[in-house]
């Protein structure tokens, strides 16, 4: 009998040891589909970045090429405003040499030309170029003149300073748009 409950306890051994190695079976197969889930989880997940990444870069790509289009449209058409501005002021022009070609009447053109000068100064003005006032001895300044040549300075005070200026200089909002071409007396 002894042998029988030892064989029977053997046979049990087995047997628990079966049982034991289909619910560990069973834990593995359900970790997998766990897996799996997690897996696709996982996958789901980064498609849905993919996704958004490559919209994100196209919506970019599409913003990138507007601002371009945008810039190249701006640089065509740049100058328009003020050349619209300009063309009365050439009408004038016109009209001047054209009366000059008919007429011989000196004092009416003097007149004309005054016109157009003071209506050109005035568009200018209006697009805030200014010219530089006052160059003619004042300090020689590198930043805004530019020295064309020097010449003995005519009285002691003038020795540094701007004796003539030969082409007026201009500002555009504070910043040099062409130096005032001066001669500078030494």
């Amino acid at each position: 009998m002894k042998d029988e409950k030892s064989s029977v306890e053997n046979h049990e051994e087995p047997l628990e040891d079966a049982v034991e190695n289909e619910e560990t079976a069973e834990q593995e197969d359900s970790n997998p589909v766990e897996e799996l889930s997690e897996i696709e989880k996982k996958d789901i997940e980064i498609q849905e970045l993919k996704d958004k990444h490559l919209r994100l870069y196209s919506e970019f790509d599409n913003f990138r090429r507007r601002t371009q289009k945008e810039k190249l449209e701006l640089y065509k058409t740049a100058g328009e405003d003020i050349f619209k501005a300009l063309l009365p002021v050439m009408d004038d022009f016109e009209r001047a040499k054209k009366s000059m070609e008919e007429s011989n009447d000196y004092d009416s053109l003097k007149v004309g030309v005054d016109l157009i000068y003071s209506k050109f100064l005035h568009l200018f003005k209006s697009n805030d170029v200014e010219p530089m006032t006052d160059v003619v001895g004042s300090t020689f300044d590198s930043e805004i003149h530019e020295a064309i040549t020097q010449v003995p300075a005519p009285s002691e005070d003038l020795k540094g300073k701007v004796v003539d200026v030969v082409e007026q200089g201009y500002t555009l909002k504070d910043k040099v748009i062409r130096f005032a071409k001066v001669v500078v007396g030494q």
